[in-house]
């Protein structure tokens, strides 16, 4: 089949997937197969341009992530990288290049067992973050607008009042769906298989495959093998796990049903409970059949939309459609905060109060949009209640709490 040969500047600026490189910008080449998608070449060395790593190492120094198996701290790497820089360079293009094991660490859930995160070495950070921003300008324009998990200019909040418009609209049942362990279980073999319908850059391919294989060292120290899954905790991690579940989105785009994903957080909105198993069973056989997923059937169901749990939050109907925060999510805020004031930890009061606030502006910035104002009052009192009471608890002796409250009494 004869295939047409482009350049970058083929294409407008603003679609390019390659940084200026520091003698201009380079040539990334792309074929059209008749009838398929666009096929990309030439992006290796978009990646390894120097201001593209330079981008990503800024990146990578900005969020102050911790050492991954090799022991090397973000403040490290640059030195160690512009003495190795030629020979690594060599091996990334090359496809030779062959990433650290990532750190494993369990982070427990809040209704039992473990999330698996794994910490790639800083370096190994650095270049995941370099591929991510080559691949971004190429993937995010063919993503569904009804994907909103770890995409540029979308958040948790967006795909959330979605959701309550679909709800609006008189979709009030919804398909709840929940891949079992997705980032863990995810195939691998599928996963470059679907990048293969877009990137013909073989040693690009080979480096993303070596991180998917990277292996995992363990809390206890031994090394293992990653034959499946992309664990969460590298840079690239959610742009694949987007491009592999991209997939699954074109599916009901395709029969015109609304849903809302985040990440692996699927809502499928219908008008009513028969239409909502029907679809939970065709979606059920894709995933399963065609994604090789393991969609959990318990927590899989199909409900009313007011009485399932969507990324923190729940929708209620009286006279129209709210958000609030979930029982569970206000349970989890509550006990965070008795265990931050807890009376005898011993701590110094201005630490506490800034662990206190550091907590309670994250929480109150995620879950903002479903918080009425007499539910901020009542939290705000009693947080406040809290301070109090560890207040009082640090004054120690009645003698000394009778002195410092006389202090406080306004003078008459």
């Amino acid at each position: 089949m004869q295939r047409k040969q482009k350049t970058s500047e083929s294409y407008r600026s603003d679609d390019r997937a390659e940084p200026e490189g520091p003698n201009g910008a380079y040539s990334i080449s792309f074929t059209e197969p008749d009838g398929k998608e666009t096929l990309y070449d030439g992006l290796i060395e978009a990646v390894i341009s120097e201001k593209n790593l330079g981008e990503a190492f800024r990146q990578v120094v900005a969020n102050h992530g911790a050492p991954g198996s090799d022991g090397m701290t973000v403040e490290q790497v640059p030195e160690w990288f512009e003495k190795n820089r030629a020979v690594l360079i060599d091996k990334i293009r090359n496809g030779t290049y062959k990433p650290l094991p990532v750190r494993r660490k369990e982070i427990p859930k809040p209704n039992g067992g473990v999330r698996n995160l794994g910490i790639p070495s800083v370096f190994d950070r650095v270049l995941q973050q370099a591929v991510a921003q080559v691949l971004v300008p190429i993937y995010e324009p063919t993503f569904s607008d009804s994907s909103y998990g770890f995409r540029p200019g979308r958040s948790a909040q967006d795909a959330v009042l979605q959701a309550k418009a679909y709800f609006e609209e008189g979709y009030g049942t919804v398909v709840d769906l929940d891949l079992e362990k997705f980032f863990d279980t995810l195939n691998q073999d599928t996963l470059m298989n679907i990048l293969r319908e877009r990137i013909a850059d073989k040693p690009l391919l080979r480096l993303i495959k070596s991180f998917l294989r990277s292996g995992v060292v363990m809390p206890d120290g031994i090394v293992r093998q990653t034959r499946e899954g992309s664990p969460q905790g590298g840079p690239l991690s959610p742009l694949l796990s987007n491009i592999y579940l991209d997939k699954f989105d074109k599916l009901p785009e395709s029969r015109g049903l609304r849903f809302c994903r985040y990440a692996d957080d699927c809502m499928i909105f219908v008008r009513s409970q028969r239409s909502g198993e029907r679809v939970r069973e065709s979606v059920t056989r894709f995933l399963e059949g065609k994604l090789r997923l393991k969609v959990n059937q318990e927590k899989t169901v199909v409900g009313r939309a007011d009485t399932v749990r969507f990324l923190g939050f729940r929708f209620y109907r009286s006279r129209e459609v709210g958000i609030t925060v979930h029982f569970s999510s206000l349970e989890r805020f509550r006990k965070k905060i008795r265990e931050i004031t807890k009376r005898n930890r011993g701590r110094r009061l201005d630490l506490i109060l800034g662990e206190l606030k550091t907590y309670e502006r994250g929480w109150l910035g995620y879950f903002a949009i479903g918080l009425a104002n007499y539910r901020a009052r009542d939290i705000d009192s009693w947080i406040r209640r809290r301070i109090r009471q560890y207040i009082f608890k640090q004054w120690k002796t009645p003698k000394n709490r009778v002195k410092n409250l006389k202090a406080l009494a306004p003078a008459w």
